[in-house]
């Protein structure tokens, strides 16, 4: 029989993933705690193991070879399956202990935080949770990459390799300056629509996505985009100076309202323009049944708010 054939160890996969994202030995080794000699060391050994030149080294920068390229991509498959694996150990010997990554979007995390922290604090006091507040293609990007575990949106997403565990649909409301003439009606029918000025957040926020098709539904076949926001704070406050109209999601009514008395709301005639909110989670994600749990208890918990929670039947 032959020599046993070295196998390259996590360390060394570490170093080389860590300098093929960086392309920088001192930056590389800061992202993974590690020493710039040992650092340089561990991809000389890899190097070794492998038979391969991985990098290319000049006096200026650092370079992947060809070889180096193809195989960084198998590295970080190797070590994402090792996260996934200490994950899924984590998950059976202490469900709801140790870190949860959770990324919100900005038009729900100022409105629904509080019912979830405090949910988590309350029934999941050794649950270590992070919160990262990002528009949507950040988020999933996130998801994928495994630097989040978990995200609060709006969906669907309709993405491969993501699940959705729905919570609760909610309406959208019409926030007017005082004496527009729709200010504080009922029933307003979704065609006024095609006659207002709408303001809008600005492109990357799903809100604006979704308001642009309650206005294509309407009828409506420009895009009403005079001024826009990057927050619905702002975007509140120039209703209330009078450059027109926008829409809030109900649970935002409330927080945002309250800060001027220059603002009407109206109801829309049902069945009214909605949106739905869901947790995300990577499909066949280790911890999948905690995360089908953490959904079931805050459905419970976001039932005092202004939302019809999603029935699913389990």
């Amino acid at each position: 029989m032959g020599a046993k054939r070295r196998l390259p160890s996590l360390a060394q996969l570490r170093a080389f993933a860590a300098v093929a994202e960086h392309l920088h030995f001192r930056d590389a080794a800061a992202a993974i705690g590690m020493s710039q000699p040992a650092l340089s060391g561990a991809v000389a050994a890899l190097e070794e193991t492998l038979g391969v030149t991985l990098l290319e080294r000049t006096t200026r920068k650092v370079l992947l070879s060809p070889a180096g390229a193809r195989l960084a991509v198998r590295a970080g498959a190797v070590l994402a399956e090792v996260g996934a694996l200490m994950e899924e150990a984590e998950a059976v010997r202490a469900p709801f202990t140790g870190v949860l990554r959770l990324g919100v979007i900005p038009t729900v995390a100022p409105y629904l935080l509080p019912t979830v922290l405090r949910l988590v604090h309350d029934r999941y006091p050794a649950l270590d949770l992070q919160v990262h507040e990002e528009q949507t293609a950040s988020l999933v990007d996130g998801l994928h990459t495994g630097r989040l575990d978990l995200l609060l949106l709006a969906v669907p997403l309709g993405l491969p390799g993501i699940s959705e565990l729905p919570l609760f649909e909610e309406d959208f409301v019409l926030v007017t300056p005082l004496g527009h003439r729709l200010g504080g009606q009922d029933g307003i029918p979704r065609e006024a629509l095609k006659e207002l000025n709408l303001l809008l957040l600005d492109e990357g926020h799903c809100l604006r996505d979704q308001a642009l098709d309650i206005c294509r539904e309407a009828g409506r076949e420009d895009a009403p985009v005079t001024t826009t926001a990057a927050g619905l704070s702002t975007l509140v406050q120039l209703v209330a100076g009078g450059l027109g109209c926008t829409l809030l999601p109900r649970t935002a009514v409330t927080v945002e309202t309250s800060r001027s008395t220059q603002l009407l709301t109206g109801r829309f005639a049902d069945p009214a323009p909605a949106r739905r909110i869901a947790l995300a989670m990577r499909s066949g994600a280790a911890r999948g049944a905690e995360y089908g749990e953490l959904a079931a208890a805050l459905r419970e918990a976001l039932r005092p708010l202004p939302v019809r929670v999603v029935d699913t039947g389990a």
